[in-house]
């Protein structure tokens, strides 16, 4: 293992967990400065991720075909211009592109090694007792959270990606939320007065496909990764504290309730008792499949040279979650395809809201 340098530059404290550097001039900085804006600040957590712009010059590297070139404690990957280096105290994550896309799936690692997960769910502190939602992207999350922090004394702490630590407690991570069209009548403030232009309600779906089609190739380059991500006309990019206020976040609560959240084909919502067994299955899963393609092919890469076996990283996850989950009431909430966003966020709210006022 190599010693990294200490950065000077902009550094993250994710939950005292774990310590993002990142060197001056790395050109992914604005993007990091963006996404883990939540988490800026100094900090003291024993494992860390070192990102910068340089690569360092290694030695005598195996080849995988034209896919990436690795040693014991080293892995390029040239198609995505990104190197990760095993140090003494976690990673260094190094390249020219848009380095978030490496950094999740690393953070999620060296979480895991400190009995923590990053987790796929919107999350609120509902009067003191944690709420987890994991779920697919297009389900409901944000449209749920809205209607959840309307209700007095419920505070915001996710809507996408956030931590659960062994113990039950849940962590939040008020990144940007991306609001689409058919948020206006849920977040009606945040679309009034002069905003850049999005696409029209019938284009969404194309916008967005066309949008993932182009990721891959995009976050090659930082410059127009930051730009798509603030000007894309199928979203707009607003932090919590704009929408909510400040007073309305909260940083962490202990898990009560559990309940992953799905669209099918029926006419009618199915909320279903699941073991955590079966939660832990499908968290795991869903936090895996819908990282980045960028970031599932370093996790695959990572597996493949050895330098963070599958089977390890996953059961681990898994032993983690499933600890969190040991006394939490679990459920799967089956929600038709064909309600709106407003109908089914109105629907889960509610149900929710009755579960813990039971």
């Amino acid at each position: 293992m190599r010693d990294s340098a200490p950065a000077t530059g902009t550094t993250f404290d994710v939950h005292g967990l774990v310590g993002i550097d990142v060197a001056p001039g790395t050109p992914g900085e604005s993007q990091l400065r963006d996404m883990l804006a939540p988490f800026l600040g100094g900090s003291r957590a024993p494992l860390r991720l070192h990102v910068s712009g340089e690569t360092t010059p290694v030695a005598d590297q195996s080849h995988a075909e034209d896919a990436y070139r690795f040693t014991a404690d080293s892995l390029y990957l040239p198609a995505d211009r990104v190197q990760v280096i095993e140090t003494r105290d976690g990673y260094a994550i190094q390249g020219s592109g848009e380095l978030l896309t490496a950094v999740i799936p690393l953070l999620d690692r060296l979480c895991i090694r400190e009995n923590a997960a990053m987790v796929h769910a919107a999350v609120v502190d509902y009067r003191g007792s944690g709420v987890l939602l994991p779920a697919w992207g297009g389900v409901g999350k944000t449209s749920t959270v809205a209607k959840l922090v309307a209700i007095p004394g419920v505070r915001f702490m996710a809507d996408d990606w956030a931590f659960l630590d062994a113990d039950g407690r849940l962590m939040g991570y008020a990144k940007p939320m991306f609001l689409k069209p058919h948020h206006r009548t849920i977040y009606p403030d945040v679309f009034s007065g002069a905003r850049k232009p999005l696409a029209p309600g019938w284009l969404t779906n194309s916008v967005a496909k066309l949008a993932t089609a182009v990721h891959p190739v995009i976050v090659r380059y930082p410059k127009t990764a930051a730009f798509t991500r603030r000007w894309s006309p199928e979203h707009r990019m607003v932090h919590p504290e704009e929408v909510f206020g400040a007073d309305r976040i909260s940083s962490g609560a202990l898990t009560r309730l559990a309940m992953f959240l799905e669209r099918y084909d029926g006419s009618d919502a199915r909320h279903e008792v699941r073991s955590p067994d079966w939660m832990t299955s499908r968290i795991v899963g869903n936090f895996h499949s819908e990282l980045p393609m960028v970031s599932r092919r370093l996790i695959e890469a990572l597996g493949a040279t050895g330098l963070v076996p599958l089977e390890e990283f996953f059961s681990q996850k898994a032993a983690v979650v499933r600890r969190a989950l040991e006394e939490v009431p679990c459920s799967l909430l089956r929600i038709p395809a064909s309600w709106s966003a407003d109908r089914t966020s109105d629907y889960v709210a509610n149900l929710i809201s009755s579960k813990l006022e039971e």
